[in-house]
């Protein structure tokens, strides 16, 4: 665990950027395509959570970016060359662009200054979507990645960012995955291993406790 003036010292307002994972109705809320991870990211306060931290970036002058999975109805340029994929196409609820599954789920609130990136491909947030190219011209140095699923898109964002270069925190109260003991696996055997982990809560009192220099 990171101290308090270590995990303060990355979490600079002026270099740090909250991104959120697919925390969109379709995913995480009550009508979700995966109704397991949605239970999962609502019971363990996972999606609250985030919530708190988007609030407290919104307060705290940092920038925010919602990464979103979608899909055109037709389904052109979407991957079929996985069995998620595969899956995905047969689901009840489909993550299709313009509807109520592509919109962030409460209780998390967008704000006018916050970036919403939609992804009609592939597995990751980071990985051809615009997101690489905003953190740069943000001046991003530190990513705090939140959001689902830990079994997927959360790791591939947290590479993704480490491989360009990016400190990347994770809030290990934030993330969510299923079955519920696979995430505190993942972020203990592998995130670990390339991110600083923190609480929701520590997080917090970081970014309250600084000011963002102009």
């Amino acid at each position: 665990m990171p101290s308090f003036e270590q995990l303060s010292e990355l979490l600079d307002p002026a270099t740090t950027v909250l991104l959120t994972v697919e925390c969109q109705q379709g995913v995480v809320g009550p009508d979700s395509a995966l109704p397991e991870l949605a239970a999962e990211a609502r019971s363990s306060g996972a999606l609250g959570r985030v919530a708190r931290l988007v609030a407290a970036a919104h307060d705290t002058g940092v920038q925010v970016i919602h990464a979103i999975a979608e899909r055109r109805p037709d389904g052109r340029g979407a991957n079929r060359n996985a069995r998620l994929f595969r899956a995905a196409e047969r689901l009840p609820v489909q993550q299709l662009s313009g509807t109520t599954a592509v919109r962030l789920a409460p209780p998390i609130e967008v704000a006018d200054e916050d970036f919403v990136v939609r992804r009609l491909h592939g597995l990751s947030p980071i990985q051809g979507t615009d997101v690489d190219a905003l953190l740069r011209n943000l001046g991003c140095r530190t990513l705090i990645v939140t959001g689902v699923s830990a079994n997927v898109a959360i790791p591939n964002a947290v590479f993704d960012a480490v491989n360009r270069g990016y400190t990347v925190v994770v809030p290990r109260d934030a993330i969510a995955g299923v079955p519920s003991d696979y995430t505190p696996a993942m972020i203990r055997n592998t995130l670990a291993l390339v991110a600083t982990v923190a609480t929701t809560d520590e997080v917090l009192a970081c970014l309250r406790g600084r000011v963002r220099r102009v």
